[in-house]
């Protein structure tokens, strides 16, 4: 009984220390502030498109006025947006410009602490508003964003650092590890896993993918063709392989990304797929926001060193790239031994 007691315990104590790393063992901040420049790019990009015709969408006349948008919403108060009360032209373009503005600080990384807040509260303001013409994109632009709160994602490649460095003149020491980056890259992974995991759910319910026509059918919709890949007919038998390799992929991603041994095919396999998507089916904005999600898995190491041989440094001892190669040789051995792979 005491053998048993003991492996029990055994059991539950290396659980807790298990969840204790995944969510707060400090990471560096590489990984989250890439994903906060492309996805601010794509949360602007996407929020400039509505200025096109900015009052057909938004305006007291619009294709969807506010009374349609509250009712679709069902009157619930958690859906409530100040777009509903905006009736003067010339308040609601002042409040759009300003949110562009906001959205591009965040994009480059000024005030990031304040802009990835507002930046998330203007894109549920945003997508409360526009019940009825929303897509995919804007629920994953919106889930960035706010993960983005939760962590220092202006703590590299953002005007911020970029003032701090002025302020200090010179140089200025590799950000530390986090905890608050760490639990923000964890959302968005635990996020990721979900949706992909209800994604496959759905199309398990779904009898044209148990049977393999669903691939066909999409590549051969001609209203989202953007290439012709009606050719595939020809190979009825490839056509079925990707549409069972598409539902036991997104089933299971959430089993599959996190060894090490299977991650690099199942980001593979996202690339193959929403690149598809992208390239395609003529969604390119979506097909892009997913794969910026994806980047959650990618380690800050592995992202920090990319950035350091594309800005031509050889050597990495520092965010501003000591040279390995002139350093002395006890220094270098210490920080290249620290250019790791982190278990993320």
């Amino acid at each position: 009984m005491n053998i048993v007691l003991r492996g029990a315990r055994d059991w539950v104590e290396e659980g807790l220390a298990g969840w204790d790393r995944f969510w707060f063992k400090p990471a560096l901040p590489h990984t989250l502030a890439l994903i906060r420049i492309l996805a601010g790019a794509m949360l602007l990009y996407t929020h400039f498109v509505w200025s096109l015709n900015l009052e057909a969408f938004l305006g007291p006349s619009s294709w969807i006025t506010a009374d349609v948008s509250r009712e679709l919403h069902g009157n619930s108060i958690w859906a409530w947006t100040p777009l509903w009360h905006i009736e003067s032209p010339a308040m609601l373009w002042t409040l759009h410009l300003t949110g562009l503005v906001v959205i591009a600080m965040f994009t480059v990384g000024l005030f990031s602490r304040v802009t990835s807040v507002l930046s998330f509260l203007l894109a549920v303001m945003y997508c409360h508003r526009l019940e009825g013409a929303l897509f995919g994109l804007d629920q994953v632009n919106t889930m960035l964003a706010m993960y983005c709160m939760f962590g220092p994602c202006g703590a590299v490649y953002s005007v911020d650092r970029l003032i701090r460095r002025v302020r200090a003149g010179g140089p200025l020491p590799e950000p530390e590890p986090s905890v608050g980056a760490n639990v923000a890259i964890r959302l968005i992974q635990l996020h990721m896993c979900v949706i992909y995991l209800f994604g496959g759910i759905g199309k398990i319910k779904g009898d044209t993918w148990w049977v393999g026509n669903a691939f066909w059918m999409a590549v051969g919709n001609k209203e989202y063709q953007s290439l012709d890949m009606t050719w595939l007919v020809h190979y009825p038998v490839l056509c079925s392989l990707l549409a069972h390799i598409t539902v036991f992929w997104e089933t299971f991603y959430c089993a599959t990304v996190w060894p090490r041994w299977t991650r690099p095919i199942t980001l593979a396999v996202a690339a193959a797929v929403h690149g598809g998507i992208a390239l395609f089916l003529g969604m390119i904005t979506f097909g892009l926001a997913m794969l910026i999600g994806n980047l959650a898995f990618v380690p800050p190491e592995m992202i920090r060193n990319l950035a350091a041989w594309l800005a031509g440094e050889r050597g990495r001892g520092g965010e501003e790239g000591v040279d390995l190669e002139r350093a002395p040789p006890q220094r270098a051995r210490r920080r290249g031994a620290a250019v790791g792979v982190n278990d993320q």
